[in-house]
């Protein structure tokens, strides 16, 4: 019988689940003899401690075997037993590279093979760690990252006699790290923890070896450690790369770490260091130590360091305070002089002002600041931008997000502050401001005015569209009763997403510069805007380079931007792969996920171990092709991926290649979710010749 067309068609690419069969008592007696003799043989084998204590924990409690894991059976060769490396007693692996050798039955019933290497990632693992993984006396490297393993890291895994790489990243560990880690110091080089929930102090090691001389990789970030700065990691000289981002570390950072001479690539962002930073670390980025504590200062940092004059830090911080709220006062009493004066001359500068040349208009232009209106903007004016009551909804490394609510009932708009020593001069901002508001179209945030203060104070105003409806909030922050994210729903939000980059490739000649799923805002319909567009031709180099630093910690960097200084189209267009991955598979960006796929390719993954668990429920309740268009939506974003910049497609090829794969052609289907408008990729864009 053939199946219905609206079922997922049998893919051949894995192992099938296996399947209860209903046996004769004889046979099932027969079957008891014959599999004896390997359960006897292998009791103390590698292979057999692997089925009867590790493949149990990390398949979990799902009602479905894991497609990796269901390789992992005595009726199956060892050779193709996926994501392991064996070897011989003797250091020899075992060669899997012959039809007899994976065909060979016998294998797995070989005690004297020893288990060389565990290599799972996004493999879709949603078990615990396995104290046993500690017990295999050649395992040498473990990779489980961007996986769902909950639980503790185990107190036996620090016992693992030959154990030197250990990738567990992107995972939903919790608990406190292990103190038992630190006794694989003698050989683990590569420790990676980044992305879970991992609490507590970083506790410091109790044996003997308190340097880790062989450990060149250590990333606990985005994490919940806390406590001071473990200062023992400053003897561990061998170090290349430490990140400790994204955590909850406060306190000063030790001069200690001056020392680490080998130590190439930082990261202490994004926690709550205060204090002077040590001279020698000016060699290491800003982006380095941005987001930490106000009274974070000394180079690399812009945050110049008070001079010695027996102020304690909490005086300091006082005297910063203080110093801030007669800015704010002084501020206030600037504002409302410059609006006596603005409303006496209003009415002539409007005059004036209507003649000029460009698609703005001032509102507002004296001695004490500059309000540039644009189209859409025309209402606004200079006092009411100024008087208007806002809240913080968002921070940046170069900007400060306020929702700010028109006195009279005039709506709300949102204003981008613009952090000081970030932005160019006026001079250079104005050209730039004025080429950002000439962009219209449906898919972009327009930018509706920009006000220049006399103290050099800079802010972007917009339209407002609740924070809370980014795609990063739809994905991965979502409410049980939220809508589902079928995959008609994300295909509309690549689609309008798409439809703003290639106009502003096209129209606009420049690149967006700042693609990430935060940035694209989605209505209720799913219509999707993308905000922040060029704002980075505002800003100098330094901050410029941070908002680079921003992308690569998020995944969504592409690889020449290592040695080029400014994004473009092509940078454009591999930040929007990884925005449609993100939205194929459900997984924030931080991990590689160009690596999660290529992976799962080259081990013969099943299509429904890599994308979405949500997106998958809404496809089988439709049509057949469904299917064939998330396929060619994954090969269209690892394309946009394409390590070389040469070899991804414009933006303009990809609208139409989605544009061609739309996920229904039903009149039903399109009527429900995409308007007459919206047919064609050119729709709705403005002339701007």
């Amino acid at each position: 019988m053939q199946p219905p067309a609206s079922a997922l068609p049998p893919l051949p690419l894995h192992a099938a689940p296996l399947r209860p069969m209903m046996l004769h008592p004889w046979g099932l007696l027969l079957l008891l003899l014959l599999c004896l003799p390997l359960a006897t043989a292998a009791a103390s084998s590698d292979a057999a401690l692997l089925l009867a204590k590790v493949r149990p924990a990390l398949q979990g409690q799902g009602p479905n075997p894991n497609a990796q894991l269901a390789t992992w059976n005595a009726s199956t060769p060892l050779c193709l037993w996926r994501g392991l490396r064996w070897a011989w007693p003797d250091a020899r692996p075992l060669r899997c590279d012959t039809a007899a050798a994976r065909a060979n039955l016998s294998l797995a019933r070989d005690p004297a093979l020893l288990l060389l290497s565990i290599r799972l990632p996004a493999a879709a693992l949603a078990g615990t760690l396995p104290p046993d993984l500690g017990a295999f006396s050649a395992l040498a490297s473990i990779y489980l990252a961007a996986n769902q393993l909950t639980g503790p890291v185990p107190l036996d895994l620090g016992n693992a006699p030959a154990l030197d790489a250990l990738d567990l990243s992107s995972n939903r560990l919790s608990g406190p790290l292990p103190t038992s880690l630190w006794n694989l110091c003698d050989r683990l080089a590569d420790l990676r923890l980044h992305g879970n929930a991992l609490a507590g102090a970083v506790p410091p090691p109790a044996g003997p070896n308190t340097t880790c001389d062989s450990l060149r990789v250590l990333d606990l970030g985005a994490n919940r450690f806390s406590g001071g700065f473990p200062s023992f990691l400053t003897a561990f000289r061998g170090l290349r790369r430490l990140d400790l981002a994204d955590n909850r570390f406060q306190g000063p950072i030790p001069e200690a770490l001056a020392g680490m001479d080998r130590l190439q690539d930082l990261n202490l962002s994004s926690n709550n260091f205060s204090g002077q930073l040590p001279p020698t670390l000016a060699r290491f980025t800003e982006a380095a130590f941005l987001g930490n504590h106000p009274s974070l200062c000394g180079p690399p940092l812009r945050t110049q360091c008070v001079s010695s004059s027996g102020l304690s830090s909490r005086g300091v911080a006082a005297m910063v305070i203080g110093l801030m709220a007669a800015a704010v006062v002084l501020a206030s009493v600037s504002i409302g002089w410059a609006q006596g004066r603005w409303t006496s001359r209003r009415r002539r500068d409007n005059d004036a002002n209507a003649q000029g040349g460009d698609d703005d208009h001032d509102a507002a232009a004296d001695d004490d600041g500059r309000l540039l209106v644009f189209e859409g903007g025309e209402h606004l004016t200079l006092d009411e931008v100024l008087n208007a009551t806002g809240q913080v909804v968002d921070k940046a490394a170069h900007c400060t997000v306020y929702k700010a609510k028109l006195a009279g009932g005039g709506g709300t708009i949102e204003l981008r502050l613009l952090r000081e020593g970030c932005c160019k001069d006026a001079a250079s901002c104005a050209p730039v401001v004025r080429r950002i508001a000439r962009a219209r179209h449906p898919n972009l945030v327009p930018l509706r005015a920009f006000y220049h203060g006399r103290r050099g104070e800079k802010l972007l105003i917009y339209d407002y569209f609740p924070r809370t409806r980014t795609l990063h909030g739809f994905l991965h922050e979502r409410d049980a009763g939220g809508p589902p994210l079928t995959w008609p729903r994300r295909h509309k939000v690549a689609l309008g997403a798409a439809r703003a980059l290639a106009y502003l490739h096209a129209a606009q000649g420049e690149a967006h510069g700042n693609v990430r799923s935060s940035n694209v805002l989605v209505d209720d319909l799913f219509v999707a805007r993308l905000a922040e567009h060029a704002v980075d031709r505002l800003l100098v180099p330094a901050a410029a380079e941070a908002v680079l630093a921003a992308a690569k910690a998020d995944g969504y960097k592409a690889p020449e931007l290592h040695s080029m200084r400014r994004c473009g189209a092509r940078t454009d267009v591999y930040a929007f792969g990884i925005l449609l991955l993100e939205l194929l598979m459900g997984r924030k960006p931080a991990a590689d996920l160009p690596a999660a796929v290529k992976v799962a390719v080259l081990e013969e993954t099943a299509l429904e171990e890599v994308l979405d668990a949500e997106l998958l429920k809404g496809l089988r309740t439709s049509p057949a092709p469904a299917e064939e268009g998330l396929l060619q939506a994954l090969k269209l974003a690892m394309g946009c991926c394409a390590p070389v910049a040469a070899a991804r497609p414009t933006m303009a090829e990809v609208v139409r290649q989605l544009e061609d794969s739309r996920p229904s052609r039903t009149l039903q289907t399109r009527s429900a979710l995409y308007s007459p408008a919206e047919s064609r990729s050119d729709a709705g864009t403005p002339n701007t010749a």
